[in-house]
């Protein structure tokens, strides 16, 4: 005979052997045992959770002989019947390829017929969400007043296409999530039957990557099983099969990242790629360790919560005070969006190690939530003793004051503001007072840049946009874009005045490093009126 698998072969007989979906089960019992059956249920719910399985136990219990306590004996002739697939009162139908209104004419003459054994004829519909509108309205009419005979099941994983008109019509299960204990327990129970040694970390890594699929995690477990066939299946055999990577890994990445080791991070993603890795569910249980970590930093008496060994709790406490919680939110906020690109990404290495970069160097992101690390960046430099080095505008806004000596500056003079210029050229003054309105006449693109730049000289006759970054300054800063406002500026005054487009360097303010003239100007303005 040939070999059957796990999920098919341990398929629960009975309501007893469901897991994780109590609340339902008790339910279904009692309409069974006070004969209030309805005449049609929806069960909605991931995949995996147990929905087609419920069904088939229902349809078994209500045509059953001898029922105990709401559930089917399994030994009547119904039961035995209805478990091999030869009864006649249980029709499964696949929408998916079944969903035309054709199919459900055919459903609507058939129960026009009394089942020829047992009490109810039973239909379970799956998939049902994918039945055509037009069959959805050929159902409604049977599914609102079916025979007292008939009873419909209809199984779906997306509740949100189905008609209003037909979720009226029908009592409502949502099968949850199964938990991780839940299907660890039933994975040791079925291994026990099986004779197969597992280690318990092992079955737990499983039930976590299942993700509350029952169905997924003895897929898993079989995949596991056939690659050390006869063997006892570790923690590192299951990781190794599923291509996944242990926490000890994820601890000396973050590790790397905590210190800014662009080459050290470059070098574990090097390894993990040699080693096959699949690099999907590497960024999704990084993600997951991180989250781990964020509890542990924010919470007390988390040990209750995260299912997780004593070392590894440990280690998580340990690091906790090596990373700030606003980086933690940072670091998931990079690793969420990943997860989604690498789904469709032709180079997943390559946006990887990106996004370890990005974690590395937050000052490649221009986001607020980075603003703190890069400050933080900023002062570990400081306390080094490195100071940062200045951009060339601030080194020619300190050289106006002197004779070309803005190089060789003392640690005193360099934190001296730039002075105000006694007279600023008029062109240039012109172009200052309507600088809003011009900008208001830009393209899209550098318009919204436009609104948070400041104004400063450049020269004797060369105005300075200064943006508050880097991403700004590059946008607004290219060649096609400054002549754009040279050409709007030129075509307001009627005078070339040259534009050249600057920002704020990391961990500056604007005052230490431009003189603002704007505001030099607006005051002249208010004194004279």
């Amino acid at each position: 005979m040939s070999y059957t698998a796990l999920y098919r072969k341990f398929r629960p007989a009975e309501f007893a052997d469901v897991k994780g979906q109590d609340h339902i089960i008790k339910t279904l019992q009692n309409q069974i045992k006070a004969n209030r059956i309805g005449h049609a249920y929806l069960f909605c719910g991931t995949r995996g959770t147990g929905k087609t399985t419920v069904a088939k136990i229902f349809a078994k219990a209500v045509n059953c002989e001898h029922p105990v306590d709401g559930s089917p004996c399994g030994e009547c002739k119904m039961c035995r019947s209805i478990a091999a697939g030869t009864s006649m009162n249980v029709i499964e139908i696949d929408a998916a390829s079944n969903n035309g209104v054709d199919n459900i004419r055919e459903i609507r003459e058939e129960v026009a017929y009394r089942p020829t054994e047992g009490r109810y004829k039973v239909y379970i519909i799956d998939e049902v969400h994918m039945l055509s509108i037009g069959a959805f309205n050929a159902l409604l009419k049977t599914l609102e007043e079916p025979p007292e005979y008939v009873i419909f099941i209809l199984a779906t994983t997306e509740v949100h296409k189905i008609p209003i008109t037909i979720l009226s019509r029908c009592q409502h299960y949502d099968f949850k999530r199964i938990s991780i204990g839940t299907i660890t327990d039933r994975m040791r129970e079925l291994m026990d039957a099986e004779h197969v040694e597992v280690e318990e970390r092992a079955l737990k890594y499983i039930a976590k990557t299942a993700d509350g699929s029952m169905r997924d995690a003895l897929s898993l477990l079989d995949q596991c099983i056939a690659f050390y066939l006869g063997q006892r299946l570790t923690y590192d055999n299951v990781l190794e099969v599923l291509g996944a990577v242990d926490t000890d890994v994820f601890s000396q990445l973050l590790r790397k990242v905590i210190v800014r080791d662009v080459s050290g991070v470059l070098d574990v993603v090097d390894d993990l790629v040699m080693q096959g890795r699949e690099l999907s569910q590497l960024s999704a249980d990084f993600t997951w360790y991180l989250r781990n970590l964020l509890l542990v930093k924010t919470s007390d008496n988390i040990e209750d919560v995260l299912d997780v060994s004593t070392e590894n709790m440990e280690q998580l406490k340990e690091e906790a005070q090596m990373v700030e919680a606003d980086m933690l939110f940072r670091y998931i906020r990079i690793f969420s969006e990943l997860s989604g690109q690498l789904r469709y990404a032709t180079q997943k290495r390559v946006m990887l190690e990106v996004a370890l970069i990005k974690l590395c160097t937050p000052a490649m992101e221009p986001d607020q939530d980075s603003l703190l690390e890069r400050v933080r960046a900023v002062e570990e430099k400081v306390e080094r003793g490195i100071v940062p080095e200045g951009n060339p505008a601030e080194r020619m806004a300190y050289a106006n004051g002197d004779s070309g000596e803005g190089a060789g500056h003392s640690p005193g003079e360099a934190g001296k503001r730039p002075e105000l210029p006694s007279a600023v050229p008029e062109d240039v003054q012109e172009v200052v007072k309507n600088f809003r309105s011009i900008a208001g006449e830009a393209s899209g693109m550098i318009r919204s840049y436009l609104k948070k730049a400041r104004l400063s000289l450049g020269g004797d006759n060369r105005l300075l946009i200064v943006l508050p970054d880097a991403l700004a300054s590059g946008v607004v800063g290219r060649e096609d874009h400054v002549e754009e406002l040279e050409k709007l500026i030129e075509e307001r005054i009627g005078k070339k005045v040259e534009v050249e487009v600057r920002h704020v360097e990391e961990g500056r303010h604007f005052e230490d490093t431009f003189v603002d003239i704007e505001q030099k100007i607006n005051m002249e303005i208010t004194v004279e009126d």
